[in-house]
């Protein structure tokens, strides 16, 4: 066997690589069997071996797992799959020498399926051209957009669950305002800026095509006044910096745009940095300002900061810098849930969870059992689309199918199980040892042991004096008054007979399941499953049979027996 191991070992690496240095088990097995099939045979030997090399390349660091697999395997280098996942987004435009991305969400909230289109697509172009992706958090609103302290870590969880890596540290805006404070300074000095003190007059002098005396002050003077904010000389709302834009540009709100502007941080303190500053700068003076520092080249963003991109041309085009090459596009909508991130804060403020399975949110859809390969597959193929798209949870339920299929174990359950509400039946027919498999794809079994006058359930829909019926994996019969007489072993038989298969549990090994509904308000169906699903771990994804997938969400080990809770994914 050992062919298997090297087998075993490449697409271990392979699968740990992809998932920030944690191979899983089953999908090695999976791959292994779809390349070598002839291996099912010996299934067991198979898995044992998968085992040890799984164990020694998740005891490898992630960057350690790169050098050997190009090492060992450079034919299957992950050289030569970034090239076919280039096939599937088009080339980036304006391609010189290293290329540098970058992801700036607003930790206001957590991201959701449409933020983490942005964050996906960066980080597979920074990957396909072997360069870098950075982290930014642009958090320099304390008042109106105002961080959320735990938003930080949610994120880089959320990215960690996609598969999401950053080169180094993230870049922390907040702490970055002495730098803002200097590039300001300069453009004042070079009369590129200026310092407003006509409060709310603004607005009314643009629009007459009129301006505040201090933008033809004398670079001295605005230095003094600049001097007199970082001083505190000037409260909230007095005093703002502008930079100076073409004035005859048909767009009102992209003439002398706000660079800073003045935030009562004792009354609005800042998650981060609590009262340490009070002059802020905006999205647009500090983007272009750490998008130069850190050699951002490219950046892909949606089309809603068209207006945003044309004001930062002016940051770069004073301080002579660079400007990244920017690729918008449009909206991604999933059908049916709500994807405005500020009301979802608003939902978290009033105490909803970010794991709310209700949420389009990273955290809720993962709660809901939607893979992270699922994902990557939506955002993949809508790719750099300019138009908005929608994507209905039909076709991502039918997309996660595919995928939960091949790892999904197939388990046995009877809802509604409450006092008087079900059949409880006697097995009436010769001693038999269950042995099901668990998944088609993956060769390991569990065994059901029923003897006869064993107490048995089943669904009360399936429940019909006198019906025959396959009880899954077990016998043919008919069901009785009391009992389910069995007359026949044979699979074959129940398909020429065309009996239904039911599924059916054991009562005396059973264990109390939950299952609840995110379609239906969070409704909870409570049932009965079979022991196996005592054996199950949080965040697995498993099928109920004829009943649909689900993601274990919690397990409770309890005196008397297991309780599993479990959100319902889709059929």
């Amino acid at each position: 066997m050992e062919d298997v191991e090297k087998i075993a070992r490449k697409y271990a690496l392979i699968n740990a690589i992809e998932h920030d240095g944690k191979a899983e088990l089953n999908a090695v097995v999976s791959k292994i069997f779809a390349e070598r099939p002839e291996l099912r045979s010996k299934a067991k030997e198979v898995v044992n071996i998968v085992k040890k090399v799984t164990d020694t390349v998740n005891s490898i660091p992630l960057e350690e797992q790169k050098r050997v697999f190009t090492l060992e395997f450079p034919e299957e280098d992950t050289e030569k799959r970034k090239v076919e996942q280039k096939k599937e987004l088009p080339d980036l435009p304006n391609v010189k020498d290293e290329v540098v991305t970058r992801f700036a969400p607003n930790p206001d909230g957590p991201i959701h399926l449409g933020n983490a289109r942005s964050a996906i697509l960066s980080f597979e172009y920074a990957r396909i051209y072997h360069g870098k992706f950075i982290l930014r958090f642009d958090d320099t609103d304390p008042k109106v957009k105002k961080p959320v302290k735990e938003a930080y870590q949610w994120i880089e969880e959320d990215l960690k669950w996609l598969g999401i890596n950053w080169h180094g540290e993230p870049v922390i805006a907040s702490r970055r305002l002495e730098r803002y404070y200097e590039v300001t300074r300069q453009l004042i000095a070079a009369g590129q800026a200026y310092v407003d003190v006509s409060k709310d007059e603004f607005k009314r002098l643009r629009d007459g095509r009129q301006f505040p005396l201090t933008r033809s002050y004398s670079p001295e003077s605005n230095l003094e006044l600049w001097d007199k904010m970082l001083s505190g000389s000037y409260s909230e709302g007095e005093a703002v910096v502008r930079i100076k834009t073409d004035i005859n540009n048909p767009d009102p709100s992209q003439i002398d745009w706000v660079m800073l502007r003045i935030v009562d941080t004792s009354k609005n303190p800042h998650p981060l940095v609590g009262s340490k500053y009070i002059i802020w700068p905006t999205y647009n003076f500090a983007s272009p300002i750490d998008d130069h520092d850190f050699g951002v080249t490219h950046i892909l963003r949606a089309k809603e900061h068209e207006s945003n991109t044309k004001k930062q041309r002016w940051i770069f085009k004073y301080m002579g810098w660079e400007e990244p090459s920017v690729t918008q596009f449009g909206r991604l909508k999933l059908e049916g849930f709500m994807m405005s991130k500020s009301k979802i804060k608003s939902l978290i403020e009033k105490g909803t969870d970010r794991t709310d399975p209700r949420l389009p949110t990273i955290a809720g859809l993962r709660r809901r059992g939607i893979l992270r390969d699922t994902i990557w597959e939506i955002i993949i193929d809508v790719g750099l689309k300019v138009s908005d798209a929608t994507i209905s949870f039909q076709n991502v339920a039918a997309l996660n199918r595919k995928k939960a299929d091949r790892i999904a174990k197939r388990l046995m359950f009877v809802k509604d199980q409450h006092p008087n509400e079900a059949p409880v039946l006697k097995y009436m027919g010769r001693p038999v040892t269950v042995k099901a498999q668990l998944n088609p794809y993956i060769e390991e079994y569990r065994v059901i042991e029923v003897n006869t006058g064993d107490l048995i359930l089943v669904n009360k829909e399936d429940y019909e004096d006198g019906r025959k019926v396959r009880l899954m994996e077990l016998c043919n019969g008919k069901f009785t008054k009391d009992s389910f007489i069995c007359d026949s072993y044979s699979i074959n038989e129940a398909k020429t007979k065309q009996l239904q298969i039911i599924q059916w549990v054991k009562k005396e090994e059973s264990i109390e399941v939950e299952v609840i509904l995110p379609q239906h308000d969070m409704k909870r169906i409570w049932g009965r499953g079979e022991r196996y699903l005592g054996n199950l771990h949080t965040d697995e994804i498993i099928q109920l049979i004829r009943f649909g997938f689900s993601r274990v969400d919690q397990i409770d080990n309890e005196k008397d027996g297991h309780r599993v809770s479990l959100i319902y994914a889709h059929e």
